[in-house]
């Protein structure tokens, strides 16, 4: 899917569930400026606003890209490396790409990505991550320093992971002059 058909397809769901700004603003606990800069931008916002908003409207993320409702449930899905939904985030402050890997699956409680991270830029740029859940992330190439609960908690190598309770401040940048490319698996307590 497009970026910008994202965006559109936030707007949708919000419509849909007769959710003013306001509303959903009080949910996800973002502001209602940066909610209407989202559906109005050609760029989705980072991987874990998504998760904020999908959980505010009841969804999964995967809903953000197809058309749930004629998604049957499936016990198990199989992903091919030509079916990964590719997102840039390019135009934004955050400037990192993300494949999603598990659209295809209803109700699930985990959401995992392939995320890239450009080279020496910390991804939270004005502010860290906090969100429900957890969080687990694999680096499979380059070097990221890991931010946690306000400070630099480590460096992760290619092979090196974390596993963190997403309610504390979080992120990370790459380091070194190359981009660090990730598995990222959000966990929500959430079932659908």
């Amino acid at each position: 899917m497009e970026d910008k058909l994202l965006t559109k397809r936030l707007k949708e769901i919000r419509l849909h569930r007769k959710l003013t700004l306001e509303k959903l603003a009080a949910l996800t606990g973002l502001s209602k400026g940066y909610l209407s800069q989202i559906e109005n931008s050609d760029q989705p916002p980072p991987i874990y606003t998504l998760s904020r908003i999908s959980n505010a409207l009841g969804i999964d993320i995967s809903e953000l890209f197809t058309h749930a409702d004629t998604v049957p449930y499936q016990e198990i899905i199989v992903g091919r490396c030509d079916e990964h939904r590719l997102l840039s985030g390019a135009g934004t402050p955050y400037g990192y790409v993300y494949e999603d890997l598990a659209s295809n699956k209803k109700g699930k409680n985990m959401e995992p990505f392939i995320v890239t991270v450009g080279s020496n830029r910390r991804i939270d740029v004005q502010k860290d991550f906090c969100h429900e859940g957890e969080e687990f992330i694999y680096v499979l190439e380059g070097t990221l320093e890991f931010f946690y609960d306000g400070k630099s908690y480590c460096v992760l190598e290619a092979g090196d992971h974390v596993y963190f309770d997403a309610d504390k401040p979080h992120s990370g940048r790459s380091l070194g002059g190359k981009e660090a490319k990730l598995l990222l698996v959000i966990y929500s307590y959430k079932r659908l």
